[in-house]
C-alpha cells in the first residue's frame, strides 16, 4: 500500500510537472494538494500523511526551481471535506461517529464550496506575490510546521 499511495499522491505530481511544464507560460501557476494530515501526523494513515508530507517538500522544491522562469507553485493542505469520495465510505449523520470532523475546532466536516476558493486564489493574479506556500482550510486546525 506505501509505493501505491505515493504512486498516486506524489509521483502523480512530478510527472504531471515533466509533461506540462514545455507548455506553461510564464505567469503560469501549479497548485498541489497536500493534506493537513501530514501536518498532525495521523497514525493510522501513515502512508497517506507522509505521501502528502513530501507534496509539502515537492511544492517548495518545484517552485525555487521554477521561479526564475516567472512560474508559481503553491499547495493547498484541506482538512477533512464532504467529497463524494467520503461519502460512499460513511453517512453524513455518523461522520462525527468515524471522527471526520469532531477533532476540528469547528466540529464538522468542510464542504467543497467553502475550500474552492483556497485553490482559485494561488492560481490568480491577485497572489502573483506567493510562491512555494501552502494554505490551510482545515476548520480551525493550528499547523506547525
Amino acid at each position: 500500500q506505501w509505493a501505491s499511495t505515493f504512486r498516486v499522491n506524489l509521483d502523480s505530481y512530478f510527472h504531471l510537472a515533466r509533461y506540462v511544464l514545455p507548455h506553461l507560460p510564464k505567469g503560469g501557476v501549479i497548485v498541489n494538494s497536500a493534506s493537513v494530515d501530514s501536518y498532525i501526523g495521523v497514525p493510522s494513515r501513515l502512508d497517506y500523511a507522509t505521501s502528502k508530507g513530501a507534496v509539502f517538500a515537492f511544492t517548495r522544491a518545484l517552485s525555487n526551481q521554477l521561479v526564475k522562469k516567472g512560474i508559481r507553485v503553491n499547495a493547498v493542505a484541506a482538512g477533512s471535506v464532504w467529497t463524494p469520495l467520503v461519502a460512499t465510505g460513511v453517512s453524513e449523520q455518523s461522520q462525527k461517529g468515524y471522527g471526520l470532523g469532531n477533532w476540528t475546532p469547528m466540529d464538522r466536516v468542510g464542504q467543497p464550496s467553502e475550500i474552492a476558493t483556497s485553490y482559485v486564489f494561488p492560481a490568480s493574479k491577485e497572489s502573483a506575490f506567493m510562491s512555494g506556500q501552502t494554505l490551510h482550510p482545515n476548520g480551525g486546525i493550528v499547523v506547525n510546521g
